[in-house]
């Protein structure tokens, strides 16, 4: 989700990462930089905490007025960010036991396999509602979709790449319109450095195609 240096510290990457998709800002006020400092205090993945920024900047992004910032602060993203990050510790402890121990329990999913699987689910689901894009989503399900990743980042690459090969599957008025609109959403922004409007421009997209085809929170 990033393009800072591997060597780029969790904050760091949290900051580059708001900022972008917020689309305005150089830097986070004191309020958010101790919220920030506590999520790191976590020890999850940098992905964990960008996905809860992600799906509140995506839920507010409708409603921004022309030339507001999507997201007027990191607080805002806190009730989504502490609940990826309650999931993930959960699934993460369920993953690590042995089913052994237990015979009628059932094996726990990682925190990947389960949006692997969420995501799955979606895609199928928008393909009984759009005969078109059925085959598009059987070749994702033996090609991208085929293994579940291993690691977040993956996770996330993954993900992103699904929803752009379907993007590619729609007519091309409809792939034209979505880029509109989400090069419209981006229109107003601040001026950002390449990598964070490269970022943030991901993002929009992303959120336009879900929005458009009808796919739910994840």
């Amino acid at each position: 989700m990033s393009l800072l240096p591997e060597s780029a510290s969790f904050e760091e990457l949290v900051q580059d990462y708001f900022l972008a998709v917020r689309g305005a800002g150089l830097m986070l006020s004191a309020l958010d930089t101790e919220l920030l400092t506590t999520w790191a205090r976590e020890g999850v993945p940098f992905e964990v905490v960008a996905r809860g920024i992600s799906r509140s900047a995506e839920k507010a992004l409708w409603d921004a007025r022309p030339g507001e910032p999507v997201l007027r602060s990191l607080r805002a993203c806190r009730r989504q960010v502490e609940s990826e990050i309650k999931k993930y510790r959960e699934l993460a402890a369920g993953a690590g036991e042995e089913p052994s121990s237990n015979p009628k329990r059932k094996r726990v999913r990682s925190w990947e396999e389960t949006r692997h699987a969420r995501l799955c689910a979606a895609l199928e689901d928008l393909a009984g509602r759009n005969e078109a894009l059925s085959h598009r989503v059987r070749n994702l399900r033996i090609t991208v979709l085929a293994h579940v990743p291993e690691e977040p980042a993956a996770m996330d690459a993954q993900e992103a790449l699904a929803f752009l090969l379907v993007l590619r599957a729609l007519p091309f008025l409809d792939r034209c319109a979505v880029w509109r609109e989400a090069l419209t959403a981006s229109a107003e922004q601040q001026v950002m450095s390449p990598r964070a409007r490269k970022v943030s421009r991901r993002f929009r997209v992303l959120a336009t195609v879900r929005r458009r085809l009808g796919v739910k929170e994840m």
